[in-house]
């Protein structure tokens, strides 16, 4: 076995099957390794190419499972949404949640707005005043001299919507800042941003040599960039009934009893940042389930949502819950960016497969849709936790991954299954029905 702290030279130029039997060099049974690696190759030898192409170093592809919501009623639609995620319980939850609430009127969605940003950070030692009275001849320059990008954006309703000059300086000495806004229709917008903030550090740095009454070194720019937080492109998805309907969504309970304890449930969230944290890692199970099927970013999403769970400046819930009379309603407003077209939208076989499902949505409509499946899995936490407790049907779903775990032989599945329908489920537990039965 190769010592681990031997640097490697020259890895990212390897074959793929040079690079895996450097990589396997490192494990104790390299031959068995390389046999795991290569069992998770594609048949298809096109899609396994078309894969690694998608990101550096590839050596293999790491499966996920692609699951099925059925019946969540969006808008007065029906769809069958897909979700990618590994985690016992996700998709049952979700489907949990769209069956009880198809016939209450669904999930209700309304985007807030689309707004993106960008900015180009600079460091100006000169006069402030004179940049700002001259701000306005360099925003035109700047737009001008993006024409070229913006063009297509622009012909399907997109594009530049503002600059600002944004002074930071009071933060850091000279810092300060161009904050762009754009509009990019059914695309994430991530390389038609930085393009245009590239172009605009460009067309800034020649305009300010071209000024006679600015100090040649004024102006020094550091970086240009895209925000993944998107307080102004942000979407809304409300469950509401009244309190009569919800008499069936705990046996045993009335449905106003439930809906007091689940306003509390939420409340929580709301006051609490400990709690807050938890609550919503469940909204974004299934908002990052949805996001990874249709090929978007995830790691963007989870990053304005959570900015955005802080922008009061103190950590609380996406999600809030009110009883007005005999209304019960529970809602979510989430801010994210996604896109239908661009990435690997025209690429990901499954993610084509994923949007045609959902009936080709415009970005807008799977916003919602993201939101929707986010306050499905979101209602059915809060529920089991304000009642039954969250182990309960988490852990049920669990069982199999432990049966599998144990290595229990599948013929006696179903037994262990049966046992545990009216019981505690839990790791030793198993072990021990297993053992005392003869299964291992």
């Amino acid at each position: 076995m190769r010592r681990r702290n031997e640097i490697v030279h020259g890895f990212s130029k390897k074959t793929r099957d040079e690079k895996l039997e450097l990589v396997t060099s490192f494990h104790e049974n390299s031959e068995e390794a390389l046999s795991i690696f290569k069992s998770f190759h594609h048949l298809d030898g096109e899609t396994q190419k078309l894969i690694e192409e998608f990101s550096e170093n590839t050596i293999t592809s790491f499966p996920l499972p692609y699951s099925i919501c059925p019946n969540m009623l969006i808008n007065g639609k029906a769809y069958m949404v897909p979700m990618v995620v590994e985690e016992s319980s996700v998709v049952a939850a979700a489907a949990n949640s769209a069956k009880f609430w198809f016939d209450k009127g669904g999930f209700k969605t309304e985007v807030l707005g689309t707004e993106k940003i960008g900015q180009v950070h600079f460091l100006w030692t000169d006069d402030k005043d004179k940049l700002l009275s001259k701000f306005s001849e360099l925003k035109e320059r700047l737009i001008a001299d993006t024409s070229e990008i913006t063009e297509n954006m622009v012909k399907r309703g997109g594009g530049i919507m503002d600059i600002e000059l944004k002074d930071l300086s009071d933060l850091e000495p000279g810092l300060m800042q161009l904050y762009a806004t754009f509009e990019t229709v059914d695309s994430m917008g991530a390389n038609f941003i930085n393009s245009c903030l590239e172009q605009f550090a460009s067309s800034f740095k020649a305009w300010h040599s071209e000024q006679a009454d600015f100090k040649e070194d004024g102006l020094e720019v550091l970086m240009s960039i895209l925000s993944n937080f998107t307080p102004n492109c942000k979407v809304r998805c409300t469950l509401e009934t009244t309190i009569d309907q919800l008499d069936g969504a705990v046996k045993g309970m009335t449905g106003k009893e439930f809906a007091r304890r689940f306003r509390l449930g939420v409340r929580v969230a709301e006051v609490d940042p400990n709690r807050a944290t938890t609550h919503n890692k469940g909204i974004m199970n299934g908002v990052d389930s949805v996001v990874l099927a249709t090929g978007n970013d995830f790691r963007a999403v989870e990053a304005c949502s959570h900015t955005y769970a802080s922008h009061t400046g103190r950590y609380t819930s996406l999600s809030h819950c009110e009883i007005d009379g005999d209304i019960f309603r529970f809602y979510l407003e989430i801010p994210f960016a996604l896109g239908v077209v661009g990435g690997l939208t025209n690429l990901h076989p499954l993610v084509k497969l994923s949007l045609e499902l959902l009936d080709y949505p415009s970005a807008e409509e799977l916003m919602g849709i993201a939101a929707a499946i986010g306050l499905a899995n979101n209602y059915s936490a809060v529920k089991n936790l304000v009642t039954v407790g969250i182990q309960q049907g988490h852990m049920k779903m669990h069982l199999l991954n432990i049966l599998k775990q144990l290595g229990v032989p599948e013929v006696h599945k179903d037994f262990v299954v049966n046992h545990f329908k009216d019981k505690v489920v839990s790791v030793s537990s198993v072990r021990n029905l297993a053992e005392k039965n003869g299964f291992i």
